[in-house]
């Protein structure tokens, strides 16, 4: 029986790190494949694993899919030593500088709105966002638009109609269709640039599916819910996470905009190939 492969990005740690963890004591026997932008952590996350799972086959390559050039490269990497891939987990982010809105914090409190404005953090989190050197915005490049390439590179590896691969992304109940705008799919103009990247997971999913299931390529989103990891702990204390988790865990994607979302990826993924390879 051919031994199964699954590739995770952001292995070394938080939910990316559970996940293989899981992964493995289901199935000790799964080519596991950890896929990290800092090759000394993902070596700490690999003996760790291998120190719980020895006989078990780890292999790490490099990516940042916060840089272009990082993604196209471990793609090849990844080309060269599978034959296929069953599983990948585009499971890395950023939510960088988070900031908590006082005000809107307050004012949320007492309204009818408080319940979903802690479940998805809707008014109450901001971020500040730059530029990559590709010139793309770090949030979405990072979240969304790295993934894509490394998905558009690795279709010989996905693409099988005997046997079907799955894409999992790694969305957010703080994923809402309100941050996100198609004319700034970027979210260049706003401060809430995490929920649109999430958003922005979840319509590609779906427009993954229209155009890959005829090749046997299938994608799905999946929240983890209010998990404590680097991520949350940068926005808020752990004793305040303690009070507010019950109000927490109290708590729609437009498929037509899924295709033109998809539609313009296309377009800015033959820009940048372009401007990477001049001649072009």
């Amino acid at each position: 029986m051919q031994r199964k492969v699954v590739v995770v990005t952001g292995a070394n740690s938080g939910i990316g790190l559970a996940l293989c963890e899981r992964l493995l004591s289901q199935d000790d026997q799964t080519r596991l494949c950890l896929a990290c932008r800092n090759l000394q952590r993902a070596e700490v996350a690999r003996s760790a694993l291998l120190s719980s799972h020895p006989s078990s086959d780890v292999s790490i390559v490099q990516i940042d899919v916060g840089n272009l050039k990082s993604v196209i490269r471990g793609a090849k990497t990844l080309l060269q030593r599978y034959e296929r891939i069953d599983y990948l987990y585009l499971n890395a982010g950023i939510m960088p500088d988070p900031q908590i809105s006082i005000k809107a914090f307050i004012k949320g409190l007492f309204s009818r709105r408080a319940i979903s404005m802690f479940a998805t953090g809707e008014g109450l989190l901001t971020q500040k966002d730059r530029l990559t050197e590709d010139g793309l915005q770090e949030v979405f490049e990072t979240n969304v638009f790295g993934h894509f390439v490394l998905i558009k590179d690795l279709e010989p590896l996905l693409c099988h109609m005997d046997s079907p691969s799955h894409l999992i992304w790694t969305s957010s109940s703080n994923a809402r269709r309100s941050a996100f705008s198609l004319v700034d799919y970027q979210h260049r103009q706003g401060q809430e640039s995490y929920s649109s990247s999430k958003y922005a997971t979840d319509l590609l999913s779906v427009a993954l599916n229209r155009h890959y299931n005829k090749e046997g390529m299938y994608s799905s989103v999946v929240c983890p819910g209010l998990v404590m990891t680097n991520l949350t702990y940068g926005i808020l204390p752990s004793f305040f996470w303690k009070l507010i988790m019950p109000i927490m865990w109290l708590m729609d994607v437009d498929a037509e905009s899924s295709d033109l979302f998809y539609e313009k990826l296309l377009e800015l993924e033959k820009q940048v190939r372009k401007k990477m390879i001049p001649g072009n």
